[in-house]
């Protein structure tokens, strides 16, 4: 019998929609047989969200990964009791973003003694993480911290287009400022990494510029592309690397999205995540691309709008936790 990878899935902001879409993902179908889930969270927040969305799982507080029983109807809860009962759905409060933080904290310290084999991260939410004294961008930037590791990358994939990042929860002035050769280099590789060991052997890059047409050789920008983009895309070629690049954004994204890239090497925040975007919030998964561990997440936010209605969509978490399980090792593997 396949030795299955033990997942920490993080319950993010109880007040929004994590607790809903984690129940739905973990009783669903699709992540049957893939992996094995323990949740980072609340039990009784948990139990609260499957009655919201009409279901009757088991969960079990447990205190160590090695108490969990994987069967189907069960889920499995490091329960840190930190969610008073009466907190409301739908609200920015300190202590769920204290929470949230403690979460991620206790799913590292999973990782990083291997006692679980991948992360997978319910949304938090930034506000309310920064009023619970943890000032972080997020996710991304959190486990880096908490891992040691001095620079990640964030990565969003889909069915038809995977996108990095070389700069994410900064200005666009200090993106363009920040983006510097070695860095969109070193951005290039991880991501060339990363598909490689997600089973893409020979992956074919596309690099975007920053301005409009990637400058159209001079015409727009201040010489961005030749001074910032491109000696970091000629070192990455001289490795060997199929890269090519800096090319125009709107084009080189029609391009992956019919299938001539695998992957899109971004600039800047909303360059890449708006085509992400409008491909589909259920179908998008967002990887951190450098961490010492496997961290998948859901591509959406903590929908305060619709938290607490029982009606949240779980197919982001569906699919992210079946990218965590392809491409996590097994235990015996660690």
């Amino acid at each position: 019998m396949t030795e299955l990878p033990r997942i920490a899935v993080t319950m993010g902001d109880a007040a929004g929609i994590g607790p809903e879409v984690i129940v739905r993902a973990l009783l669903d179908p699709e992540c049957a047989g893939r992996s094995n889930c323990v949740v980072v969270g609340d039990a009784a927040r948990l139990r609260r969200a499957a009655e919201l969305v009409g279901l009757q799982p088991d969960i079990v507080t447990v205190t160590d990964v090695s108490e969990c029983e994987f069967v189907p109807g069960r889920i499995n809860v490091i329960d840190l009791g930190l969610i008073p009962e009466d907190l409301p759905f739908g609200a920015l409060s300190p202590v769920a973003g204290d929470a949230a933080y403690h979460y991620v904290r206790v799913a590292s310290e999973l990782a990083m003694a291997h006692e679980v084999q991948a992360i997978c991260t319910a949304p938090l939410n930034k506000e309310a993480l920064h009023s619970g004294g943890h000032i972080f961008p997020g996710h991304t930037e959190l486990l880096a911290k908490l891992t040691g590791t001095s620079e990640v990358s964030m990565m969003l994939a889909t069915p038809r287009v995977r996108v990095i990042h070389v700069t994410t929860h900064i200005g666009l002035i200090d993106a363009v400022e920040r983006i510097e050769p070695g860095l969109v280099e070193r951005t290039i590789r991880r991501g060339h990494q990363a598909l490689v060991d997600a089973g893409v052997s020979e992956p074919k890059i596309g690099v975007c510029g920053i301005n409009p047409h990637a400058g159209e050789g001079g015409l727009f920008g201040r010489g961005e592309e030749e001074e910032k983009i491109a000696p970091g895309v000629k070192a990455a070629q001289a490795d060997g690397i199929d890269v090519v690049g800096p090319l125009p954004a709107d084009t080189l994204f029609f391009l992956a999205g019919r299938g001539d890239y695998d992957l899109v090497v971004a600039m800047y925040h909303d360059q890449g995540h708006g085509p992400v975007k409008i491909l589909g919030l259920e179908a998008g998964v967002n990887i951190t691309v450098g961490l010492p561990v496997i961290r998948t997440s859901v591509d959406h936010g903590t929908a305060f709008d619709i938290a607490g209605k029982g009606i949240a969509d779980h197919r982001s978490m569906v699919e992210a936790l079946r990218l965590a399980a392809e491409m996590a090792p097994t235990p015996s593997a660690v």
